[in-house]
Parts: C-alpha cells; structure tokens; sequence
C-alpha cells in the first residue's frame, strides 16, 4: 500500500495472517513483500508439498463497493486465464482461492528481489544488464501476445530478478484485472501513471505496443534510477506521459536509442518485439557485457527478520477522476499562459528600447548644424519650432524619431498578437487533452 511504513506495529497488523491456512491446503508461513494491489506470502502446499507464494489482493481504499466487487470477479477470471502460461520468464499461476471476499492468487515461489527495490538499493544498473532483463521480459511478453493476452501492468515492481540474474514477469492475470478502465463505475482510472502507455492514459484500445511502452519505460528505470515520467501527482504524471517527452538520459551509446524508441507516444512508430530484441540482444552482447556476465546482479532475498521496505514509488497505485482532471487543465493554462505572457512583455520591452537607441542615434546624425557665425536662438520653443521649422524658417528633420515610435507600436501590437494567439492554443489543447481524458476514462 502506497506510503505504508515499515513500523513493528504495521508488520504486526500485516502479519496477522501468518500460521493461516487457506483453502485447508495452504498454509500461510511469512509476509514476503507487499505493494499498490496486495501483499505477497511464502507459503507451504500441503498437498504437493512444495513452497509457494500467495498474492492477497487487496483493492485500494478509494474505490466503491461496486467497483471493489467488479475488481474481485475480474481479477479471479484473469488469474485462472493465466494460469494455462507456462513459461521460463513467468511466474506460474498455481491456483486461485476467494476467501473473505476477496482473491488470493497461488503462485510460483520464485527466490528473487523485484527490480524496483534492486535498483532503489543499488542504484541504477549498467547497459547490459538492463538489456538482459528486457531480452527476458520481452521473452515473457512475446509468449503473452501470441496467446492473445496484454499484461498491461509491465513495471519495475513486476519484474522479479533471481540470483542468476535473469528476469521473471509476474502479475499475469492480476495486472491485467486491476489496468482495466472498463471495469469502473464512475469514469475512473487505476494503476501506476509512470507506466501506463499514452493510449492507456487516454482510455484507447490497447495493444502489444501498449505493453512494449510499459517495458521501455521499466527499462528506462533500471538504467537512470528514476521514472521517465514523474509530474509529482498522478494527474500531472499522466498529462506528461501523454503529452511530453522523456526526461534526458544520462547514459550514451545505443541503450537510450532503443528505450527512447519504446516510449514513443504513437503505437505504430514504436519497434515490434522482434525489433527490440534484436537491438537489445546487441547490447548485451557487447564485450563489456561478455566480461561482467560472470558477475551477476547481487538478488539475494531479503531475510526474514528485516522489516519490508515501503513500496516504492513505481508501485503505487492512482485513483483518477474528473474534479483531479479539471483542475489540473485549469492551473496548466494558467500557468503557461502567465509565462507566455511575461516572456511577451519582455520581448515587447527590450524591442522599444533598442528602438529608441536607434531613434536617439538617428536623430542627433541629422540635427540641423548651426552657423559659427550665428548663435541659436535660446529664447525657448516658437511655433515654427513646433511645426518643424527653425528660427529662419528651415525645415529640421525629424523624421527618424517618428520612424521609430512607428516600429515601437509595430512591435507592441505583433507582441499582443502572439501572446493572445499563444493563450488561444495553449487553451484549446488543454481543454482538448482534458476532453479526451475525461470521455475516456
């Protein structure tokens, strides 16, 4: 659960369950991990006799009894769906249990540490071995997509690494049930903005592209140490993701490249699996990768006896509704609108003043010379001094100084322009973008 602390008297609440069997053949031995959707346990198979892992999924506290009711039976019907995948990158569904009104997913036990808690204690990891995990990732998602099945929660959370250094995608059914827009009642959104796909921000149909975007940016994570979107809130992490671009990679050589390619914000201009994997398998296979391959990432399991750390923040999950998305539509135009307007002004503003240098330059070049042999009439202005004509009646030039209040005005009015024309769009794609969100949450 988000911002949950690590406290004795939390893990004592969580681990309440401890010693409980359920379904009379799983008996519940020690909390393992918890995060957005639910706590992970070890757990002993009476029956088979071997050592499992049960997922108690727990919904957040935001949605409806409704919703929370919808959430259960999709969740235990994508869970039984998955549980037909047997593959090397996926942790098996075993079996799935409804008690106390809500699902219990009965997995493979594997002994790993999730990528985003890796990359949280150890900082980010080196090119190749980000591209080994998403060659293994991508492993996991190609079998999915050819069976017809979209993960739709590929986050660092998701990503299991085991000592060997490989990865295992887990959450197969779970993700799929809890990333569904559909299964609301009133137009609301969950999971973890930094890794929904633009087109699943925006409510669109989603595809294997979709999970491909969620891949890169997981990617993106393991190689920076931090999220590629992260606007400090869902709703603004949301707009980014839909709207702006990566924040700027620190690495260089062909691994931004290829993430970079992932997050494009267009399903078709993004590589295919194959595509990425052939990129990705390049990169592992470099000689850097070929001299560190004998050093795998450090995975040992936390023991039992250190308190669980609290989630991370890939691992929340986001509640979003329409009062969130107005708001933020209104403060991002005027705030955008308030510094195009004060970039205007001073564009406007450093134009009149090299105006009036230029005017100033211009007319003391053309002030009318005065004779040696006469002194100028200083008994101040007359009227022909006013109508442009001196004392003896000849014409003085002005005509710079009229000139560059002309270009001043010119200047001001093309400045008012832009600016309006400015907060004319900015608007229109703001209360676009808030339109779309909105009718297709």
């Amino acid at each position: 659960m988000p911002g949950a602390a690590g406290t004795p008297q939390r893990m004592a609440d969580e681990g309440a369950d401890g010693g409980r069997t359920l379904a009379g053949r799983y008996e519940l031995r020690r909390l393992i991990g918890r995060g957005g959707m639910g706590l992970v346990w070890e757990a002993s198979d009476a029956v088979l006799g071997r050592s499992v892992a049960v997922k108690e999924v727990r919904f957040p506290a935001t949605v409806s009894d409704d919703e929370r009711q919808l959430l259960c039976q999709r969740t235990l019907r994508e869970a039984r769906a998955a549980a037909r995948f047997d593959h090397p990158r996926m942790t098996t569904v075993h079996d799935v249990v409804e008690e106390d009104g809500k699902p219990w997913i009965v997995m493979q036990h594997v002994r790993s540490r999730p990528l985003s808690e890796i990359v949280k204690n150890d900082g980010p990891l080196p090119p190749h071995v980000v591209a080994r995990i998403g060659i293994d990732v991508l492993d996991a998602l190609t079998a999915a997509h050819a069976a017809g099945v979209l993960h739709r929660d590929v986050k660092p959370a998701n990503v299991l690494i085991d000592d060997d250094g490989h990865a295992c995608l887990t959450d197969f059914g779970i993700a799929m049930a809890s990333g569904d827009p559909s299964i609301t009642t009133d137009g609301v959104l969950l999971g973890s903005p930094s890794y929904m796909s633009p087109e699943r921000a925006r409510g669109d149909d989603l595809t294997p592209a979709s999970d491909l975007w969620s891949l890169g940016a997981t990617l993106y994570y393991a190689a920076e140490g931090r999220p590629a979107f992260d606007g400090g809130g869902a709703m603004a992490t949301l707009v980014a993701v839909t709207t702006a671009d990566p924040r700027p990679m620190s690495q260089t050589g062909p691994l931004p490249e290829i993430l970079l390619s992932l997050l494009a914000k267009q399903p078709g201009e993004r590589p295919t699996a194959e595509q990425a994997c052939e990129s990705l398998r390049a990169i592992a296979s470099g000689e850097r990768a070929q001299a560190a391959a004998r050093e795998p990432v450090r995975t040992t399991p936390a023991p039992a006896e250190r308190p669980l750390a609290t989630p991370p923040t890939d691992d929340r999950i986001e509640r979003v509704d329409f009062a969130q998305l107005a708001q933020l539509a209104a403060s991002t135009a005027t705030v955008t609108g308030g510094l195009a307007a004060n970039a205007a002004r001073k564009a406007v503003r450093t134009a009149a003043t090299r105006a009036a240098e230029r005017s100033a330059q211009r007319t003391t070049s053309a002030e009318p010379r005065v004779s040696e042999h006469r002194q100028p009439d200083r008994r101040g202005p007359q009227r022909s001094d006013i109508e442009g004509r001196d004392i003896e009646g000849r014409d003085i030039e002005r005509r710079p100084e009229r000139s560059a209040l002309r270009r001043v005005r010119h200047w001001l009015g093309v400045s008012l322009v832009v600016v309006l024309v400015t907060l004319v769009v900015i608007a229109g794609l703001v209360a676009f973008a808030a339109y779309e969100l909105v009718t297709h949450l």
